[in-house]
């Protein structure tokens, strides 16, 4: 996944709240993989969700039917913070692109990507997430954004800024930061707890698991 160069104030796509569950909207578009993105009910409003497809088939625990997939990863279009914003304030107090967001100039966002091997396959299973970063930490990422050897980068501790549905809350799990070469987001580690999602990413999740969790975002409960 390629990065963009750092902050572009931009239109935000709107994403509206859903009450009923086949309101759910799903696109689809075709690249070098097939990609869609979903909105997801998340707490008092919905929160896009980019979803990339692994191209097979399975079948539906929940509606007995055959989809596409299931899904290895999923990502929300904004920080959670982004939300608590009034709609008609948002052009003015927050900047965002596709891997960036400031908040009041004084919050501090950037994506990554939290990998859980998949256990027994080669692919791995993505949450692309956001992460609160210090303002000197912020700034630094910023300035190494197009920096050959960047990689070499401490890593940075964030905040997670994404309400990852189906876990227990995971806003404001404590995280490290670790920045790759050009081109890649950056790897979120997540603290060892005994979180489930940090139990995933430490031991991997089986196939079933990702069916799981595609079935739990088809038919959220």
């Amino acid at each position: 996944m390629t990065l963009r160069q750092p902050f572009k104030r931009c239109q935000l796509r709107r994403t509206q709240v859903r009450e009923m569950r086949d309101d759910m909207r799903i696109a689809c578009r075709l690249s070098f993989e097939r990609r869609f993105c979903c909105n997801l009910l998340a707490q008092e409003h919905v929160q896009g969700l980019e979803a990339e497809v692994f191209m097979e088939t399975y079948i539906c625990k929940t509606c007995g039917k055959q989809h596409e997939g299931p899904p290895l990863s999923y990502g929300s279009p904004t920080p959670a913070y982004w939300y608590d914003i009034p709609e008609k304030e948002r052009d003015r107090r927050a900047l965002i692109s596709s891997d960036q967001c400031e908040i009041d100039n004084q919050y501090f966002f950037i994506v990554g990507n939290i990998e859980i091997p998949i256990i027994g396959r080669e692919q791995v299973f993505g949450w692309t997430v956001w992460v609160s970063l210090s303002d000197k930490n912020y700034k630094r990422t910023s300035e190494l954004w197009n920096s050959v050897g960047r990689e070499k980068e401490p890593p940075y501790f964030g905040w997670l800024n994404t309400s990852i549905p189906m876990y227990p809350e995971t806003l404001n799990l404590k995280t490290m930061v670790h920045t790759r070469p050009i081109g890649e987001r950056p790897y979120i580690e997540l603290e060892p707890t005994d979180h489930p999602l940090a139990i995933e990413q430490r031991n991997g999740i089986s196939w079933e698991r990702v069916k799981e969790i595609a079935e739990l975002v088809l038919h959220p409960k």
